[in-house]
């Protein structure tokens, strides 16, 4: 397995953010890659920096001119006042149901709302950059499996990113870096590509970008959105639209699940995806299901990624892992590399 890293990760490093309508220190923060990556060391794992230019790739996932923003955004914000440099920018106002998304207002504020989901995904002035490079590493994990070079690949990046959909920002992301692999899958020459969501919020970006869409496989396991995180997508009903239809699953689950319960959700992902038969999955592997997780309210103890691992090994598929959520984050490098050594270890079984 190859390992790609985004090394300017840590250019984006807000302060505070919005969490249950209070200012909180920010759970996203730069240490969830440092454990990872330290711990990937310690195992014996090597660091690759990213070797492709994603930009191509973004302009298929995400609309212009949202890009245009988030590129800017933070330009944008001091040229408001140069002071702005020491305070963090948050939307207020958003475009819901009868107002109008499809003209770009002056303000930046406005601006901001129109690209977001929520409150909740804080800019700082070197975003852009980590964004940037954490898609480039997911293109470049994705394209190691798809020339062969590597038979599986894990992308550690942050910010994360599946919630960011075609034209917006939210839950901590910006850029989606498990579409982009995906996406790079497919202009690889791949027909179809399933992309596992088993983070423990639903992947939202990652489905409204695939929902019309036959190509892309998106199964999510996840919180129950009637009382969990996005809450206003990640329903059991949602199965695709026009081309797509038939091409979603989602899986909710009730919060407080064990692992008993969540594993017979993954055994019918993994079913629907060799249904499928995909040429290769992307993972997007939020840690979020921990026991110890501060925002999440799974029951997965650390020895449980590793069967994870194993059980996404018995697919027999190339596979791109790109990090997600996890925010207990000094646990956060232990069950990254147990998902990757219960991988490997049931590949070389199965050799």
């Amino acid at each position: 397995m190859l390992t790609f890293h985004n090394p300017l990760h840590n250019a984006h490093a807000p302060v505070h953010e919005f969490f249950r309508g209070e200012r909180v220190p920010c759970f996203e923060k730069p240490a969830r890659q440092d454990y990872v990556e330290q711990r990937l060391k310690e195992c014996g794992h090597a660091l690759l920096a990213p070797n492709i230019d994603s930009t191509a790739v973004l302009k298929q996932i995400h609309a212009e001119r949202y890009l245009s923003f988030l590129q800017t955004a933070w330009q944008q914000w001091l040229a408001q006042d140069p002071a702005n440099a020491a305070v963090q920018p948050f939307p207020s106002v958003w475009p819901v149901r009868t107002l109008r998304s499809d003209i770009e207002p002056a303000n930046f504020t406005a601006r901001y709302g129109l690209y977001s989901m929520d409150n909740g995904t804080p800019l700082a002035e070197g975003t852009w950059a980590a964004a940037k490079a954490g898609a480039d590493a997911a293109a470049s994990a994705a394209s190691a499996v798809a020339s062969g070079a590597a038979g599986a690949s894990f992308c550690v990046t942050r910010p994360p990113g599946h919630h960011a959909g075609p034209d917006f920002m939210g839950g901590y992301c910006f850029l989606n870096n498990a579409a982009v692999a995906a996406q790079t899958l497919r202009n690889s020459g791949m027909p179809r590509v399933a992309v596992l969501d088993v983070d423990y919020h639903h992947g939202n970006g990652t489905q409204s970008i695939f929902y019309e869409r036959s190509d892309v496989l998106f199964i999510s396991i996840h919180g129950d959105p009637m009382t969990e995180y996005p809450f206003y997508l990640g329903h059991a009903d949602e199965t695709g639209h026009g081309a797509g239809a038939g091409f979603n699953l989602n899986l909710p689950l009730p919060a407080g699940i064990g692992f008993d319960a969540w594993f017979a959700a993954l055994e019918k992902a993994c079913t629907a995806i060799l249904a499928y038969g995909p040429q290769a999955v992307v993972v997007s592997l939020g840690l979020d299901t921990f026991e110890g997780d501060p925002i999440s309210r799974f029951s997965l103890a650390s020895q449980d990624f590793s069967r994870i691992g194993q059980r996404l090994a018995q697919l027999n598929l190339p596979t791109v892992f790109v990090l997600e959520g996890g925010y207990a984050a000094a646990e956060l490098g232990l069950n990254a590399v147990n998902v990757i050594d219960g991988f490997e270890a049931q590949g070389r079984q199965s050799s």
